[in-house]
């Protein structure tokens, strides 16, 4: 019999109001002086002070230059802020890229060679300072998983640190904190999230506590983004997207994600397209080149995407499983081809290779594939589909 780990963040508070909880947990990880980790829009928005309302009493300083898909100089900026203000803790405020900036910080603080020497699985010497993740947006997972991604401005590439030290100490998911999201990042985090239980399911590193993960936040996701998308006050919906990427976010966290995020890692890299928009846009293309390796699981994927099954062959139920994710995608308005952006046609081959190198997420993938199959997969991204 296989066996596997399961590892999340060490404590996990969800639900309305849960951001109530911070401050005892500030106090239950002796912080006396943290340094919260966010972003400008945060801050406009009122989500910052917020929350540091409820941190009456405590010193604590800002790192406000975090910047979508970071630079591994932020980090370096976050690390130098932390250092020179005395500060004993992180408290992370924002989508995917605020808490990947302080997961990274955490660990980098302490430490006095370069960033560069984590870059990879388990190279990171030990544990940093406490971390506290509180989302804003429904669709990294990143408050629960292990991992760091940052963007290499040189390389034009996106690249990831794994390391269990990076594992938040606290997450902290309360719908609420995702009602400033503009609609489109409503979109592109929540389809972010379906990836993520979708990969996290057809992954040759799935189990049966990150199946029931995935399969029980597609099914969710599938309800309520739609929802969430176009009213902004669906509280219950948000609640549910808000929980449902907490729990794909602990599935792919154990079981990995494959070819999608490959793929996505040189778009972002590249082109900074957004991460989540990446990874929508290229999801259906790469569901169908791995259809003949998992033709029972995207069956499954299928069912809990509320799709009838019943009668239908293998292959035809898992086709429904990959039109069902192409209209969902169409419904919160995702961009259906490459095109659309500033990419070009004589892009994809130097794409392709760069995506072929990923072998950290490729061997997670139910069918390997080749660097010409890569390609063809941009190829056919780059067309683009009838959305139906």
């Amino acid at each position: 019999m296989n066996q596997h780990l399961f590892k999340s963040a060490y404590k996990i508070w969800t639900g309305a109001g849960a951001t109530a909880q911070l401050k005892q947990e500030v106090e239950r990880l002796q912080m006396n002086n943290p340094l919260i980790v966010s972003d400008g829009i945060i801050k406009k928005v009122g989500l910052l002070d917020e929350v540091c309302a409820t941190l009456e009493g405590f010193s604590y300083g800002t790192f406000l230059d975090v910047e979508p898909e970071p630079a591994f100089s932020v980090i370096e900026a976050c690390k130098e802020v932390f250092l020179a203000g005395g500060h004993d803790g992180f408290i992370a405020i924002g989508g995917g890229s605020a808490i990947d900036t302080a997961k990274a910080a955490s660990v980098y603080a302490s430490y006095e060679g370069s960033l560069h020497d984590f870059v990879g699985t388990d190279l990171v010497p030990q544990k940093g300072a406490p971390l506290i993740a509180i989302p804003t947006t429904a669709g990294t997972g990143s408050e629960v998983t292990n991992i760091a991604i940052l963007s290499d401005k040189d390389a034009q590439l996106k690249k990831g640190i794994a390391s269990d030290y990076l594992l938040p100490d606290v997450a902290i998911v309360a719908p609420e904190m995702t009602r400033t999201a503009p609609q489109h990042v409503t979109a592109a985090s929540g389809i972010d999230a379906m990836v993520h239980g979708i990969e996290a399911y057809l992954s040759v590193h799935a189990s049966p506590i990150t199946d029931a993960l995935a399969l029980k936040s597609m099914t969710m996701i599938a309800r309520s983004l739609p929802k969430a998308y176009s009213n902004v006050n669906h509280l219950e919906a948000r609640e549910e997207m808000a929980t449902a990427s907490l729990m794909a976010g602990m599935a792919f966290g154990n079981a990995g994600v494959g070819a999608v995020h490959a793929l996505a890692y040189p778009l972002g890299g590249r082109f900074q397209m957004a991460h989540g928009v990446s990874n929508a846009l290229l999801l259906p293309f790469v569901m169908e080149v791995n259809k003949p390796a998992c033709l029972e699981r995207l069956k499954d994927i299928a069912d809990a995407l509320g799709e009838q099954t019943s009668g239908l062959s293998l292959n035809e139920a898992a086709d429904r499983a990959i039109l069902a994710m192409t209209r969902l995608c169409a419904q919160v308005k995702i961009p259906a081809s490459l095109k659309e952006f500033d990419i070009k046609e004589s892009d994809l081959e130097e794409m392709a290779e760069d995506a072929s190198k990923i072998d950290r997420l490729l061997k997670n993938n139910p069918r390997q594939l080749t660097k010409a199959e890569i390609y063809e997969i941009y190829q056919a991204a780059y067309v683009g589909r009838v959305q139906q």
